[in-house]
C-alpha cells in the first residue's frame, strides 16, 4: 500500500497546520507546482527535504496564469498521481486549493 500523504484545501488549515510545527521549532519547505509532477519537481522536493524538518507542496493549476487564447480547461492535472509521487518523496503535507479558496468572491 503506498504512503499516506496529508492534504489541506483551505489557506486557514495551512495556517494552523504550519503555526504548529513552528511552535515545535520546525522549519517548513514550500514547493509550488501546478501539478504534474515530474522529476524536477522532485529534486526541488529532495533538496527542500534536505534543508528543512517539514515539505509542503502545493498543487494549484492558477488560471490567472493562463492568457485568454491559452487552454486553462485543458491543462492537465493528475491529482492522484502528484499525490502518489508526492508521498513517495516523503512529502509531509499537500496543498491543493481551488481557484475560488485562492480568490474568494470580493478578493479582487
Amino acid at each position: 500500500m503506498p504512503p499516506v500523504i496529508a492534504t489541506v484545501v483551505r489557506g486557514v488549515e495551512l495556517r494552523d497546520r504550519l503555526d504548529s510545527e513552528r511552535s515545535r521549532g520546525h522549519r517548513i519547505g514550500f514547493v509550488p507546482t501546478m501539478g504534474s509532477l515530474h522529476r524536477g519537481h522532485a529534486e526541488l522536493i529532495r533538496t527542500a527535504a534536505a534543508h528543512t524538518d517539514v515539505v509542503v507542496v502545493s498543487v494549484f493549476v492558477n488560471p490567472l496564469q493562463f492568457g485568454p487564447s491559452e487552454d486553462f480547461q485543458r491543462y492537465p492535472r493528475p491529482l492522484e498521481r502528484d499525490r502518489a509521487l508526492a508521498a513517495a518523496r516523503g512529502v509531509d503535507l499537500l496543498f491543493t486549493p481551488t481557484a475560488e479558496v485562492m480568490y474568494p468572491p470580493g478578493s479582487e
